[in-house]
């Protein structure tokens, strides 16, 4: 099994060495960095980073800049940790999109169950969006081939799963009636791409909401 990475950034060498000590002590792969834009570097360095722990009041970049450029091309987990108990402080750490807040001083114990709990969380996110599709009320499971929506589920045909599919996957991308029939049958299927108009006019008929876009003259998409 291999063992999460945990980024560590905070300048008091006393606790990030304690940090890291204790995270190396429940087998987590430890990567530390002493500020902000040092923390940044090494995020942007490796790619096998599953979490961060960070200090707010840091040099050169504090954890409010460090967190804003994290989530410019990333949604790792955030647990931000200081001496700061202000709720403002914390309310501002949330609308940058971290996912815990520990004060310090605080408990090594409260801080692994914390640490587990998002990694766990994560973990169930990350499975749950590699099998699923999801586009406002619908949602397609890819492991059983079915599709609901609000009202339970949705009867489709092999075909009409894949179409839709197809036109999820590519959202806000107009898809043609051929890349259709070459996606779903093919080079080797001859036939009327008026099959396609066929398909999705069933499509329509058995889903509520109004996805699917006719494209004059191309074929179709669904918005982004």
């Amino acid at each position: 099994m291999i063992m999460p990475t945990i980024l560590v950034v905070e300048d008091d060498n006393d606790i990030r060495e304690l940090i890291s000590e204790f995270l190396l002590s429940q087998q987590y792969h430890v990567k530390l960095a002493s500020d902000g834009l040092e923390g940044f570097t090494m995020f942007q360095q490796y790619e096998d980073i599953d979490l961060i722990i960070m200090d707010i009041m840091m040099p050169n970049m504090d954890g409010f800049q460090f967190c804003q450029l994290i989530r410019q091309q990333s949604e790792v987990p955030i647990i931000m940790l200081t001496a700061l108990e202000d709720d403002v402080e914390q309310i501002k750490g949330f609308e940058l999109g971290i996912d815990d807040y520990i004060t310090k001083p605080f408990s090594f114990n409260i801080l692994i169950k914390r640490v587990e709990a998002i990694l766990r969380r994560n973990k169930r996110t990350k499975v749950k969006s590699s099998t699923q599709l999801i586009y406002e009320n619908l949602i397609l499971d890819l492991q059983s081939y079915q599709a609901y929506e609000e009202n339970g589920l949705v009867n489709l045909t092999k075909k009409e799963f894949e179409l839709l599919q197809l036109l999820m996957e590519n959202k806000g991308k107009v898809i043609t009636r051929e890349m259709m029939i070459d996606k779903l049958w093919g080079y080797d299927f001859y036939a009327d791409t008026r099959v396609i108009d066929t398909h999705i006019k069933n499509l329509r008929k058995k889903i509520n909401g109004d996805y699917i876009k006719t494209v004059v003259g191309l074929g179709y998409k669904i918005n982004e």
